[in-house]
């Protein structure tokens, strides 16, 4: 699909306290003329191992066989998602996008904001998903991660230095553009397992958030520390949305209210048929029990529920995962090899045959459900926010 405008942000010399020129850069706040605002869903769980990475390709491609334009922003600096939508497997792969000229990865994309060039940030060149013309890439770099120290202060300090005003509103503006120059419905936020200010401002930035899990101790280690940090991101982002030098930046920080959407529960083993096995099912009960009496009692309190008729009418409980599913085994190997998600290898891409084949294709037509129902909620849980809103 045609992108529906290639205006850029208008560019102006902000002037110093003395008349003099800053060489600081006026973006426009308007948004281009004649898109739709992109919805932006992040994947967060400073636990590693939880298949954040996994759950964004198979979940966005998903939702792209719906209909939907989805956009992925591999925010990870170990760049998994990238490496497993464009199947790179080393350094030279990575070098053929980022050598290749223009700007091409999310570093590049907020080099203007943090590297305080003269220039406005314009929209990613984005890759194209194989196989699937719904689907975009802004892929990761690991240099990335440079710019965590130096958003930190900037949040810490509320933008009351110039030189870091723009900072805190500099990426969630890079993905509107990128997403409104690609006719985008959903952005769709694969985030590293760190409490790091790059994650503090993606979750707080966006409208929608899943938190996937793993049946095991630290996720639920995981669930009363995502209570007791989440509120108090959301504290600092009030605090920010209210800052007068933050809303007349450059990149004004957005004044976005991130709703909490549901848990992903997966990599577990089966016993009979779909059923977890006892030890694995202690723990996703475990980690439901303080999603109920802890996770959702903050949010409630801090605002970043949806309101709870929206959840009853699709069938959504809190105390339910959005998704659950078993361990994936084989298929993610096969899966990252030819660049599909799970449930789309073909019969040949398996490289299996008979009952073993037939097995397989089992679970392939199990996980395509479960995936389709999970993509199913979150349509109507936004779909119904959206209309509630209006």
């Amino acid at each position: 699909m045609a992108p529906t405008s290639k205006a850029k942000p208008s560019i102006k010399r902000a002037p110093s306290a003395k008349g003099k020129e800053t060489g600081a850069i006026t973006a426009s706040k308007e948004p281009i003329a004649g898109t739709k605002k992109p919805i932006q869903i992040s994947l967060f769980n400073h636990k590693g191992g939880v298949s954040k990475t996994t759950t964004a390709f198979n979940l966005g491609w998903m939702l792209a066989e719906k209909g939907k334009r989805i956009l992925l922003a591999d925010c990870d600096p170990q760049c998994n998602l990238t490496g497993m939508v464009l199947g790179f497997k080393g350094a030279k792969d990575f070098e053929k996008i980022y050598q290749s000229g223009g700007i091409r990865n999310v570093r590049d994309g907020l080099a203007p904001a943090f590297e305080s060039r003269p220039a406005a940030i314009e929209a990613v060149q984005c890759e194209p998903i194989p196989h699937q013309p719904n689907m975009l890439l802004i892929p990761g770099h690991i240099g990335l991660a440079e710019y965590e120290v130096t958003l930190g202060i900037a949040q810490e300090l509320s933008g009351s230095l110039v030189t870091l005003q723009n900072l805190p509103g500099s990426i969630r503006h890079l993905f509107d553009l990128t997403a409104q120059a690609n006719n985008i419905d959903y952005v769709i936020v694969d985030m590293s397992p760190s409490l790091g200010a790059i994650n503090q401002n993606l979750l707080m930035t966006s409208d929608y958030f899943l938190v996937p899990m793993a049946p095991d101790y630290f996720s639920v280690m995981a669930t009363d520390s995502l209570a007791s940090v989440l509120p108090k991101w959301k504290a600092w982002a009030i605090a920010a949305q209210q800052s007068t030098v933050l809303q007349k930046a450059a990149y004004p920080f957005p004044k976005s209210q991130p709703r909490f959407i549901g848990t992903v529960i997966q990599k577990y083993r089966l016993r009979n048929g779909n059923t977890p096995s006892s030890a694995f099912q202690q723990w996703i009960d475990e980690i439901l029990k303080g999603v109920e009496t802890r996770l959702v009692p903050a949010l409630e309190t801090s605002d970043m529920l949806l309101p709870q008729e929206i959840y009853d009418a699709v069938d959504a409980p809190l105390t339910a995962p959005l998704l659950q599913m078993s361990e994936f085994n084989g298929l993610i190997a096969l899966s990252q090899k030819y660049k599909v998600p799970v449930f789309a290898l073909t019969p040949k891409q398996l490289e299996q045959e008979g009952i073993v084949l037939t097995r397989t294709q089992a679970s392939q037509r199990r996980f395509k459900r479960l995936f389709s129902d999970g993509a199913d909620k979150l349509i109507a849980l936004i779909d119904a926010a959206n209309a509630a809103r209006n």
